[in-house]
């Protein structure tokens, strides 16, 4: 029996499992590849958060960032690019290079950068996440990281000034968001029928653009332009989360489960007691058959029974 295995992970709002790129990531492949991971997401009295989230454990084992987590599942045999070629193999870390380098840093700078979104959603939403008082450090400290990162991979010559090396991700980042749109087209996935690695990457990177409610927008609007990538989304969220285009589990899904449990186990009393009434029949004195009488039927001419009376 393979271990237990736990991420512990950043929680999710507007729809989404995971605000979080990194540990939306890791939550997909999971999916994908029927990882059963028990997933702890991060609230006020969880341990303290370090920064280094999504970190899966299993046993004595620690692992943290996505590409190392995806291995170790591989190798206990949860592997979503199983039926990959090695061009498909090598198409996915082409790509997924791709979004590090061109997509992420627009995404980092939606979240932290960004002056209005920063204060009215991401700093309050973090903060509300992580216990006092590090709710009052950690989300600062996660914007300085982030803007460090931007400026090591963009801040070089011939872009010196913030608001150059703004324009410049933004622009990478709608090329990125084009081509991979394009790579798409009308396929479900970006390998077919079934999603891998790359799909888990590219939603974990898409969804949060997507999903949450930013009072400055600029990328999300140029991804809604791209219809196949929010349908994307929108049908990873739906197949494999159980979430609808507004976030909320599909409409009388658990009550048509809830009415089979129901109906399943009246069946399953029913079939016991006839049962034990054939035994009783069969070990009684027999005696001569008399008429029986006639059942009296409910109002509107049916029977009256629990399983009229059972919800549809």
């Amino acid at each position: 029996m393979a271990a237990p295995m736990e991420l512990s992970c950043w929680g999710g709002d507007w729809g989404l499992p995971s605000l979080h790129p990194e540990s939306l990531t890791v939550m997909a492949y999971a999916k994908f590849s029927g990882a059963p991971l028990t997933v702890n997401t991060i609230n006020k009295s969880w341990r303290t958060p370090k920064g280094d989230l999504p970190v899966l454990v299993s046993e004595d084992i620690v692992i943290s960032q996505p590409a190392r987590i995806l291995n170790f599942l591989r190798k206990q045999k949860y592997n979503a690019d199983y039926d990959l070629s090695a061009k498909q193999g090598a198409d996915t870390l082409a790509y997924i290079a791709l979004l590090e380098e061109k997509l992420l840093p627009a995404l980092l700078h939606t979240f932290w950068i960004e002056a209005e979104n920063y204060c009215s959603v991401t700093k309050p939403w973090f903060a509300s996440r992580i216990a006092f008082p590090l709710s009052l450090y950690l989300p600062g400290k996660m914007s300085r990281e982030a803007l460090n990162r931007i400026l090591l991979t963009k801040g070089g010559p011939p872009l010196y000034s913030l608001t150059e090396v703004e324009a410049q991700i933004y622009r990478d980042a709608k090329e990125c968001l084009n081509l991979l749109s394009k790579r798409l087209g009308t396929s479900q996935f970006f390998f077919g029928d079934t999603p891998t690695t790359l799909d888990a990457f590219v939603f974990g990177f898409l969804a949060p653009i997507y999903k949450v409610c930013f009072p400055r927008v600029h990328l999300q609007e140029h991804l809604k332009q791209l219809p196949n990538l929010c349908r994307f989304c929108d049908d990873i969220l739906t197949c494999y989360f159980r979430l609808t285009v507004s976030g909320h589990s599909p409409a009388g899904q658990d009550t048509a489960d809830a009415n089979l449990q129901k109906l399943t186990q009246l069946v399953n009393k029913e079939s016991n007691l006839i049962e034990k009434m054939d035994d009783n029949l069969r070990k009684s004195p027999q005696h001569t058959p008399r008429k029986l009488t006639t059942l009296k039927l409910a109002a509107g001419g049916e029977e009256s029974s629990p399983m009229s009376r059972l919800s549809p």
